[in-house]
């Protein structure tokens, strides 16, 4: 087993999951990021690097499971086999007035693509590697927009994906049970990034919080829980 634990956050280039690759590197993981854009990945390694942190970085398109086999062979190969998964890439294609009935099905596929059926093929590599280690965090990047007990209108394939997203997270974490194997959703709430806009009241430090404190959870820690800032919410 590798000296230091290794951590994949997809999406790792930018805003929440560049803080995220952050703040695991600090807390002395090797950190792996995923990005398409090869020159963008690189970048942000760079950056993670100037910061302290150990980290490298790999291309990664999540919505391609032949990119995905190959990322996560790679990370195995290169830096051992992964025990901490944190599913953020994602998309938010529809303007926040979207309607059901106006909305493409072309949006509809492109945000489940990405949002739902990208974690799918993640975990599906990544599962086995955390079976032999009996060890494993997976943590899913929800958002409140996808919880069932306040549902309402506007962005609804996102709505609908990151309802889809929780409801993988309680469907893998009852299937590894017992494994040690820990899965876990959580919302980091409207933070200030690319897609939350300048607007927004959190920071990428508060936003990527919650999602490191499940990276890191004890073996005793919860699974099958939806949280936002280090408390269980409603799903």
């Amino acid at each position: 087993m590798p000296s230091k634990r290794i951590a994949i956050v997809t999406g790792g280039n930018r805003g929440i999951g560049h803080e995220i690759a952050r703040q695991l590197a600090k807390a002395d993981l090797f950190v792996v990021i995923g990005a398409r854009d090869k020159v963008k990945c690189d970048s942000a390694v760079e950056s993670l690097k100037a910061a302290g942190g150990h980290v490298a970085g790999l291309v990664l398109d999540v919505n391609d499971t032949k990119s995905v086999r190959h990322f996560v062979e790679q990370v195995e190969r290169l830096h051992g086999a992964p025990s901490v998964l944190v599913n953020n890439a994602g998309v938010y294609p529809e303007s926040t007035d979207a309607k059901v009935v106006d909305t493409p099905t072309s949006i509809w596929r492109e945000t489940l693509e990405t949002n739902l059926f990208g974690a799918v093929r993640m975990c599906r590599e990544v599962v086995p590697y955390m079976t032999r280690l009996r060890y494993g965090r997976i943590v899913n990047i929800s958002s409140g927009l996808g919880q069932l007990h306040k549902m309402g209108e506007g962005s609804p394939a996102y709505r609908v994906s990151k309802a889809a997203l929780n409801a993988l997270t309680r469907t893998l974490a009852a299937e590894v049970a017992g494994s040690g194997i820990l899965v876990n959703s959580m919302s980091p709430g409207w933070v200030r990034t690319d897609m939350g806009g300048e607007e927004a009241p959190r920071s990428v430090e508060e936003g990527a919080e919650t999602a490191v404190w499940l990276s890191l959870l004890p073996s005793n820690g919860p699974s099958g829980q939806f949280f936002r800032d280090r408390k269980p919410i409603p799903w």
